[in-house]
């Protein structure tokens, strides 16, 4: 049988090169796990060219216990020659400025320690002890949460060490160390069997008993139960973690080709997607790119609820023109006139149609009935409906770019151009009163920026269509309407 050094050899090669003369900053807290960890990598580093620096934090929360940790860890790198690093920090009072539970707290300053210190030394990896049975108990506690792909994936055996802990205001290192979880597939009880053939000493923390903590409930009364039913269950559990990180991996590698194909990035702290285009894709897609945007505008978020997904896509789904969705960090989903927009909540822009529409430098003739090429890949269509041919939900149009004009009274003479100075025009529902055309955009807060070449429709009775925002009241069918101009602007 294959020694635990080999194996923990063989799964870093497996999933990270480590180079000769590249440094590995070992986060020791004293366990029995951390000990085996730390005694693993020394004996594996002459062979792989690798530096070793020892890290442990106290976070103040056990009283003299947490200090003799400290001095245990010190202690040991001493005895191993190995140059060790160790602060403490109040995470009591980390979790009141924050407002966190202690747990939390604790994670987050051990995270942001752990970067600091490899950044500050070069370190490129940061090697923690998590092991296949705490790997199954991630899985586990996920799962009755009721996690989705990312949470049952489990704890990953290498990541960037930004993507499980970051400040809201970044990294003050140009590179972000890389996480490395080199026992992840070695069970307890094979770590606890090397420590013994190995003589290992190590310190016992009493609180891993506290059955007040989730986690040690998990460890201690459900897992035991399970067991009974599958002795291997802990093995089970881990490689679910695995086969759902390559599923995960494939997903995420299609949500970020149709991110970068449907997002709309134009303006500030927003993300938007066309909502009938969002709606063309899988569930599993919608709710990937959902949580994309979240993590596109708040990258130090760890957690979206399943519900705030959920009601988010309910509202794309349903949702008409001002509808919104809280999600999570402050953001909220807003439906507005065809775009479902992820953004701050409260102060998502009432438009965002500017990103979704050609700009037109000069007027052109559109063919009635036809069709023409645009800039940027759209294009203009003109179609000829009969009364009868008008879809049956055509007077509550949802598609802020498709009109439909009454062809007599428009001609057959179309023009798309750019505003002129002294455009004015009658909006449909204003009783036939005129508007300037300016006037009019800002009142639908089109930015100033996109007013002067957004494209207007021109015909015999003059602007047709401020295109994405209103008819004019000439130009709209009524019921005596026979013959019918439908407009549409494809890209």
């Amino acid at each position: 049988m294959q020694g635990l050094p080999d194996r923990v050899a063989a799964h870093m090669t497996r999933h990270v090169l480590v180079e000769p003369g590249d440094c590995i900053l070992a986060g020791v807290s004293g366990g029995m796990d951390s000990v085996c960890l730390l005694s693993v990598l020394r004996g594996l580093a002459p062979k792989g060219g690798f530096r070793l620096i020892v890290a442990h934090l106290n976070h103040g929360l056990r009283g003299p216990d947490a200090d003799a940790d400290a001095e245990f860890v010190a202690g040991l790198a001493r005895e191993w020659d190995l140059p060790c690093v160790v602060e403490r920090v109040d995470v009591p009072a980390l979790a009141r400025d924050r407002r966190l539970s202690l747990e939390e707290a604790a994670r987050h300053a051990r995270y942001a320690f752990l970067a600091r210190a490899a950044g500050e030394r070069g370190a490129r990896f940061v090697a923690v002890a998590h092991h296949q049975d705490d790997q199954a108990e991630t899985v586990l506690m996920h799962f009755l949460r009721g996690s989705g792909p990312a949470g049952l994936r489990g704890m990953l055996p290498l990541m960037s060490l930004t993507d499980y802990w970051s400040e809201p205001g970044g990294s003050e290192f140009d590179a972000a160390p890389l996480l490395l979880r080199p026992l992840l597939s070695v069970p307890r009880a094979e770590i606890a069997a090397y420590c013994r053939e190995h003589g290992l000493a190590w310190r016992t923390d009493a609180s891993n008993a506290d059955m007040r903590h989730y986690r040690n409930r998990l460890r201690h009364e459900l897992l035991p139960v399970l067991a009974g039913y599958n002795p291997r269950i802990n093995e089970v559990l881990a490689r679910t973690a695995e086969v759902m990180a390559g599923d995960y991996e494939v997903l995420e590698t299609l949500a970020e080709e149709e991110f970068a194909e449907l997002a709309i990035l134009t303006v500030p702290d927003v993300v938007a997607f066309e909502q009938e285009r969002l709606l063309l894709l899988p569930p599993g897609l919608q709710r990937a790119l959902i949580r994309m945007s979240v993590r596109h505008l708040r990258s130090h978020l760890r957690d979206v609820n399943w519900e705030h997904v959920e009601r988010a896509l309910e509202t794309v789904r349903v949702g008409a023109h001002g509808d919104a969705a809280t999600i999570a960090g402050g953001l909220e989903l807003r439906i507005d006139r065809g775009l479902a927009q992820i953004g701050p909540e409260g102060a998502l822009p009432r438009s965002m149609l500017a990103p979704l529409r050609p700009r037109l430098s000069a007027a052109v003739v559109v063919p009635a009935p036809g069709a023409l090429p645009l800039a940027d890949g759209w294009r203009v269509e003109v179609d000829a409906l009969g009364r009868a041919d008008l879809p049956a939900d055509w007077e509550y149009n949802a598609d802020p770019w498709t009109a439909y004009l009454d062809a007599e009274a428009a001609g057959a003479a179309l023009t798309l151009r750019p505003r002129l100075p002294g455009d004015r025009f009658r909006p449909l529902g204003l009783g036939g009163h005129t508007v300037r055309v300016n006037e009019f955009m800002i009142n639908e807060h089109l930015p100033a920026t996109e007013r002067p070449d957004w494209p207007l429709l021109v015909g015999a009775c003059g602007i047709l269509w401020v295109c994405g925002y209103r008819v004019d009241d000439a130009a709209a069918v009524k019921p005596s309407t026979q013959h019918i101009w439908r407009v549409r602007f494809r890209r």
